[in-house]
């Protein structure tokens, strides 16, 4: 799938794991509540790249149900994550 978004969201994806780990360096990334970080950080852009509201409750469903999801391929997890969510709140 090539929608014009998926780069930017992949990117995001990535800035998001970045700044989880320097914010939890103490304990080497090790966060248990991981989703509730992620969706506070990932909310407001995730929103405008995919062109529908997101409430943080739905960004930590949809984060647990991609980490819990079969991994197939090669493709990074931050592709994958993009290509889902795209799938599933935009048209194209």
């Amino acid at each position: 799938m090539d929608h014009p978004a998926k780069q930017a969201i992949a990117e995001l994806f990535m800035q998001a794991g970045k700044a989880h780990h320097q914010a939890f360096l103490a304990t080497d990334g090790d966060d248990p509540e991981w989703p509730i970080w992620y969706a506070e950080f990932l909310q407001g852009s995730l929103s405008k790249l995919l062109g529908v509201e997101l409430t943080k409750s739905r960004i930590v469903y949809e984060l647990i149900r991609l980490d819990e999801a079969p991994k197939q391929g090669d493709e990074h997890w931050s592709q994958i994550y993009a290509e889902d969510l795209i799938k599933k709140y935009t048209l194209a």
